[in-house]
């Protein structure tokens, strides 16, 4: 009787594709949460930001009902911060909107950069998170993307980031309205909407382009801050744009002819 062969050496199975990546959250609740969580830290800037939105729109002649609602549709806490101090000093429509326009433009390259990441989703999701899509939460969910680009439920991390900075706007913008006759001028909660764009602001300063348009921005803010109707804003905001992009253009490498 012939012995019997061995059987062959068991292969292990190989590990299964995780499309996501390791560190790919399992559900989109997990990835929703892990963006309300990783929003949370840039609220301590935004709550006092809040608050002065909702004084300066009634000390700027605005209903309390007009305040809030102006953060519920607007929801752009600069360009709300500029209508209300443009339009207190009755400063031409004209120019209040130009002003609005020019500061909300950063949103065009916001949407641009989430694009490849997003448009795969159906319009009843892009409309939303294009709502949602804020300087806090694309400062937030544009690293969750660049981690795990496959990831196919990383719009819900952007949902988390959004949702959590629209309650919270909407809370303390309330809070200002009503508290408007009894915050202490001492608290200097102004200074607060500096300190929360510098936060956002200095980590995505990677190149010179970028460093050259905030240091343009930032030094024509301050030479015009005494313009009339803060028109220095939107000098500032379009000499920093003006110098990012012929800093990018020049600093092009040049193709050998």
């Amino acid at each position: 009787m012939p012995p019997a062969h061995p059987p062959p050496p068991h292969e292990p199975d190989p590990p299964e594709s995780n499309p996501a990546g390791d560190d790919a959250p399992s559900s989109a609740s997990s990835e929703f949460w892990t963006g309300v969580r990783d929003e949370l830290p840039l609220q301590l800037g935004v709550i006092p930001f809040g608050l002065v939105f909702g004084v300066l729109g009634i000390a700027s002649g605005l209903t309390p009902l007009q305040t809030i609602l102006m953060s519920s549709i607007l929801f752009g806490g600069a360009s709300q911060v500029v209508f209300a101090q443009l339009w207190a000093t009755g400063a031409p429509p004209v120019f209040v909107g130009a002003s609005i326009s020019v500061i909300n433009m950063r949103h065009v390259l916001y949407s641009a950069s989430v694009a490849p990441y997003l448009r795969q989703l159906p319009l009843h999701w892009r409309i939303p998170l294009a709502y949602l899509l804020t300087d806090e939460a694309y400062a937030v969910s544009i690293k969750r993307f660049l981690e795990n680009p496959a990831n196919p439920f990383k719009h819900y991390h952007l949902l988390g980031t959004g949702m959590t900075l629209w309650v919270l706007w909407q809370i303390t913008t309330t809070i200002g309205v009503f508290a408007s006759t009894t915050i202490p001028e001492e608290l200097s909660l102004g200074f607060a909407i500096p300190l929360t764009f510098i936060a956002i602001v200095a980590p995505t300063i990677r190149t010179r382009p970028d460093l050259l348009a905030c240091i343009t921005s930032g030094g024509l803010a301050l030479a015009g801050h005494t313009l009339p109707w803060n028109s220095g804003l939107l000098i500032a905001a379009m000499g920093g744009i003006l110098a990012g992009w012929l800093a990018h253009r020049f600093n092009q490498p040049r193709v050998a002819q």
